[in-house]
């Protein structure tokens, strides 16, 4: 069976929407043993071990990735280095260069945690960079509406891989438990 790792966004947690619908719709589904969402620090190398760690408890067991804004340039890292599917949720794709917008302390945006946000983590990001090379493991999904990243970019990034870009919307991609049983499909797809 695939598992389903929800990678989570900039300032954001397990507890985000997205994540949640996710989870929620796993144990709909009585497949919660099946989902993972781990808690990304903000320091990009801890990010990449803890994420590097969260695929290892698996043991091998073919992955699929749900990313979310920055969740989707880890979520393209992982693919490349290790294996496995994606779904990319309006993705970051060059998140080192939006960075210096939030230098200094940040709030998470469910949480309340204060996270300061270090110049040297640009360079770190840039470090998880992997270019496309598996286009066929992808879903890109995005929203033209997106205020927070310009979906162009993904869909420039992704241009051999499925997309779904969708007029009008936001970052949070609305509607998105609607997109979940497809999204199942996609990664059992993978097996």
């Amino acid at each position: 069976m695939v598992h389903l790792m929800y990678l989570h966004g900039f300032l954001s947690s397990p507890f985000s929407q997205k994540a949640q619908d996710t989870a929620v719709w796993m144990a709909e589904q009585s497949l919660a043993d099946y989902f993972h969402c781990p808690q990304i620090p903000m320091e990009p190398v801890a990010a990449g071990r803890v994420i590097q760690a969260s695929i290892d408890k698996l043991g091998g067991e073919p992955v699929c990735f749900i990313g979310s804004s920055l969740g989707g340039y880890f979520a393209n890292w992982a693919v490349e280095e290790g294996g496995g599917r994606a779904v990319l949720i309006n993705p970051a794709v060059r998140p080192y260069e939006l960075l210096r917008h939030y230098i200094g302390p940040q709030r998470n945006y469910q949480t309340g945690e204060i996270h300061h946000i270090d110049v040297g983590y640009g360079d770190q990001l840039r470090k998880y960079e992997r270019p496309v090379s598996k286009p066929d493991q992808y879903w890109l999904m995005v929203q033209t509406g997106d205020t927070t990243l310009d979906y162009r970019e993904a869909v420039e990034r992704y241009p051999l891989s499925r997309q779904t870009v969708i007029e009008g919307g936001d970052h949070s991609f609305q509607n998105y438990v609607d997109w979940l049983p497809r999204i199942w499909e996609f990664a059992q797809e993978g097996k």
